[in-house]
C-alpha cells in the first residue's frame, strides 16, 4: 500500500470499508478503534469536491492506524476505517446531518441542529480543517442514506461485536479510541503544547482509575499529557463507555506534530520511535488495567 498519498488497496465503492485485524488469540480486555485514518479517497468523491485532493486531507488522523498497529500482537483487536473522515464521520452520531446540504428530504429524525452540524462537522462533513469547504454542490439526499446505511451502520455494528465478545470472554471491555490533533492545539494554562490528550467524557465512560493510568504511563514515557483538555471524547467514547456495565472508553489524541510534517502529510524521521512508544504503551496499559479491573477471564479457561 501506498500510504504517503490518497490512494490504497481498499476499494471504497466495492464491499470493503473498513477492517478488524484480530489477534491469534484475545489475551487481554482491548478493543482498539481508529476511525479517522481512513486515506482511501472514492474517484466520485473527488471529483464531487472543490478541493485538491491534498487539501481534502486536512481532517485526516493522518497514519494513526499504523501507529497502534501493533495492537494485534499485543493481543487486542483492532478495528480501522478504509473510508475517509472527510467523506463519512462515524465519530457522529447516525444522521447528524446538515439539510442546506442536500437536495432532497431527510429523515424525520435527522439531528439538523447540533453543534456539530453548525460547524459543519456532521456525519456528513460539510468542511474539513481550516473551515474549508468540500463540496461544490449539493449532495443527494439518497447519497446520505447510502453512505449511513451502507458504512456507518455496518462499521457501528462491527465494533459492537468486538465490545460484546471481549466483555463476555473477560468480564469487562475497555475501547481505546484512537485519534490524532493538529500540532498547534493547546490545552488551557498548560505551558507545554501538549503530546497526548486522554479523554473519558469527564469521568463517565471510563473509570477515572483507567484514565489515570493511561495518563500516567504516557508521563513516564516523557509525553506532555493532558486530561479531557481540550477533547473530552465524541460521540464514540461517549455511546460506548458504559462503566457501570463493565465497558470502558477511552479517547487517546496524539500530536499529529510529533510524527508527521503536517503541510506535506509526510512521515517525519521519528515516526518509528514514536510508533515503539504507542507499543509499549499498549502493553503496560493491559498490565495496569488487568490490575484495576481483576485479570482477565479467557474464555477457555
Amino acid at each position: 500500500m501506498n500510504d504517503d498519498n490518497e490512494g490504497g488497496d481498499a476499494p471504497v465503492g466495492e464491499t470493503l470499508y473498513f477492517e478488524v485485524i484480530r489477534p491469534e488469540v484475545q489475551t487481554v480486555p482491548l478493543v482498539f478503534n481508529s476511525p479517522h485514518s481512513g486515506r482511501v479517497y472514492p474517484p466520485a468523491f473527488l471529483a464531487a469536491a472543490r478541493l485538491d485532493a491534498h487539501e481534502v486531507r486536512r481532517s485526516e488522523d493522518v497514519f494513526v492506524d499504523e501507529l497502534f498497529a501493533a495492537a494485534p500482537a499485543c493481543g487486542a483487536p483492532l478495528q480501522r476505517a478504509f473510508f475517509p473522515r472527510a467523506f463519512l464521520d462515524v465519530n457522529r452520531e447516525p444522521y447528524e446531518l446538515d439539510p442546506r446540504m442536500f437536495d432532497g428530504d431527510l429523515p424525520a429524525h435527522a439531528n439538523t441542529t447540533s453543534v456539530r452540524v453548525a460547524a459543519g462537522l456532521g456525519t456528513i462533513p460539510r468542511i474539513v480543517a481550516e473551515n474549508m469547504d468540500i463540496y461544490e454542490d449539493r449532495l443527494p439526499a439518497e447519497e446520505a442514506a447510502f453512505r449511513i446505511d451502507n458504512i456507518y451502520k455496518p462499521y457501528h455494528a462491527s465494533l459492537k461485536t468486538l465490545l460484546r465478545e471481549t466483555k463476555r470472554d473477560f468480564g469487562h471491555a475497555i475501547l481505546v479510541d484512537c485519534h490524532s490533533m493538529p500540532g498547534s492545539v493547546s490545552a488551557g494554562s498548560y505551558r507545554r503544547k501538549p503530546d497526548i490528550i486522554i479523554g473519558d467524557r469527564f469521568g463517565t465512560s471510563a473509570s477515572r482509575a483507567l484514565s489515570y493510568a493511561a495518563v500516567s504511563i504516557f508521563e513516564r514515557m516523557g509525553f506532555s499529557t493532558v486530561y479531557n483538555k481540550p477533547y473530552a471524547g465524541g460521540f464514540i467514547t461517549e455511546y460506548y463507555g458504559r462503566p457501570a456495565n463493565d465497558v470502558h472508553a477511552l479517547q487517546v489524541e496524539v500530536s499529529r506534530r510529533l510524527y508527521v510534517d503536517e503541510e506535506t502529510l509526510q512521515r517525519r524521521p521519528e515516526f518509528p520511535a514514536l510508533k515503539q512508544a504507542l507499543t509499549l504503551f499498549i502493553a503496560e496499559f493491559a498490565l495496569q488495567a488487568a490490575e484495576i479491573l481483576g485479570a482477565p477471564r479467557l474464555a477457555a479457561e
